[in-house]
């Protein structure tokens, strides 16, 4: 598994002992240490007004990190759950969420049933920081999430990255990935990313097709 290129928020980078992405523990070291070049600490434009938009959306947030935007949409009365499969990364984002921790789980994107059927799952930093052979079981779980008319929406990150996380995908590979079981449905550049992403992300919504849902 290649080395992490996260930029380091000021200072040097750690040294790590653990170096797969798909292990919880290569999370939970990260955030044990205050290494999360990744984390907005608070939420984007493009967000903000997504969710203004969809008052009525039940929102599941996957890879959750701080789960920044479960503590705005919890705030503002919506239903949402945002889990994150690394025990210390849902540790930090219950201490951050406070009285909202309640709507943060730890569990397996792959295998978790939501509490409810989400109107709208939101992408922030998961499909990146996921190894690059789990992006057709990402797509095919996202789909079979969402219902027909559903809507994946967020932040991706377009190009190629010769290391990682954050692995950046071409943006033919994703329309690849996401075609079968969505239709794109808005593509806008992003002004306010932080800067391991800056230059390189699109706020992209997908609606869901109405085909059958495929198991990942």
């Amino acid at each position: 598994m290649s080395e992490p290129t996260l930029p380091q928020q000021p200072g040097e980078a750690p040294e790590f002992e653990t170096r797969d992405p798909a292990s919880p523990s290569f999370w939970d070291e990260r955030f044990e240490r205050g290494f999360t070049p990744w984390d907005q600490a608070g939420v984007q434009r493009a967000f903000e007004a997504f969710a203004a938009a969809h008052p009525d959306a039940a929102v599941l947030i996957p890879g959750c990190g701080n789960a920044w935007e479960a503590r705005w949409l919890a705030g503002h009365g919506r239903t949402v759950r945002a889990i994150d499969f690394a025990p210390a990364a849902v540790a930090s984002a219950r201490a951050a969420l406070g009285q909202y921790a309640g709507v943060v789980e730890e569990a397996d994107f792959y295998a978790y049933t939501p509490p409810f059927a989400p109107g709208w799952v939101f992408e922030r930093a998961f499909l990146c920081a996921l190894p690059k052979a789990q992006r057709a079981s990402y797509a095919a779980r996202m789909a079979e999430l969402l219902a027909p008319g559903a809507l994946l929406a967020g932040y991706f990150f377009i190009g190629e990255t010769p290391k990682g996380p954050p692995f950046a995908i071409a943006r033919d590979e994703l329309d690849a990935l996401l075609t079968p079981f969505f239709t794109l449905v808005d593509d806008e550049p992003v002004a306010d990313s932080l800067p391991v992403f800056a230059g390189r992300e699109r706020w992209l919504v997908w609606r869901r097709n109405d085909a059958a849902p495929v198991r990942a």
